[in-house]
């Protein structure tokens, strides 16, 4: 699909990976919404590259309707969705103060998992309505992780929320290729994140060592290629590409 002109949705695009890939969406061209639960981030990163900022909550109905009727009226029906908001925890099943709280799970299930869901059916209806350009009426995807396949201990929500991500992508590829849309997902490694950026050097280092090649921390913008790459290349679709340097995860 032609990037140039189209109007496109990233959730999570005021940070990290998600704010790498609004700004590789618009330098292409694309009318771009950055849609952040985080009020400040969605209007910096917005400003910054000349789009429009949307807050709100992804796995919200409600929330998440309302950000894409906004963008909508502003920048047109969007042809391009990327789910970048996500989070994480790191808790053992059973840990030292008992068994891990189920809230915390659900959150996490909830955010990484149920989010994308809502986003992509919302947006996947809105595409259906569309012309084709060149055949396509719409490409999604989904930030999936290498935590889908390994998993470390006190992983389990968030392996649970990505493995979801990843098999959720077949069947909706499958069922949208009737409308010309595209789904697919990326499972990023290791990545220097906000998160990550707040480790001591030392620790960033560390976990860059654990990369066979190339040893280091992947970059947002790495990230952000990948999924230019596949808004562009119109024959992938339900796939998810991992893009981790070769790494498969220890058990911690």
């Amino acid at each position: 699909m032609k990037i140039s002109e189209a109007a496109a949705i990233v959730t999570g695009g005021g940070s990290g990976l998600g704010r790498a890939t609004a700004e590789a969406l618009a330098a292409k061209g694309a009318r771009v919404a950055v849609f952040d639960l985080n009020p400040a981030a969605a209007e910096e990163a917005a400003k910054a590259l000349g789009g429009l900022p949307l807050v709100g909550d992804v796995a919200d109905e409600a929330s998440a309707s309302a950000a894409i009727a906004k963008a909508e009226t502003v920048h047109g029906p969007a042809r391009i969705l990327v789910n970048c908001a996500g989070i994480g925890t790191a808790t053992r099943v059973v840990g030292r103060d008992g068994p891990h709280p189920l809230a915390d799970f659900e959150r996490v299930i909830r955010v990484n998992l149920v989010g994308s869901f809502n986003m992509i059916r919302l947006a996947a209806a809105a595409m259906g309505k569309l012309e084709p350009v060149e055949g396509e009426r719409g490409v999604i995807i989904s930030t999936a992780s290498v935590a889908a396949y390994e998993g470390q201990i006190g992983q389990a929500a968030y392996s649970a929320s990505k493995g979801g991500v990843v098999a959720m992508t077949l069947p909706i590829a499958r069922e949208l290729a009737r409308m010309g849309v595209r789904v697919n997902a990326i499972a990023p490694g290791i990545f220097m994140t906000p998160m990550l950026a707040s480790l001591r050097q030392e620790a960033q280092d560390s976990l860059g060592a654990a990369v066979p090649f190339p040893a280091r921390l992947g970059r947002p913008a790495e990230y952000a290629a990948l999924a230019v790459h596949i808004v562009e290349n119109g024959y992938v679709n339900g796939e998810t590409i991992r893009i981790d340097g070769a790494l498969r995860m220890a058990p911690k």
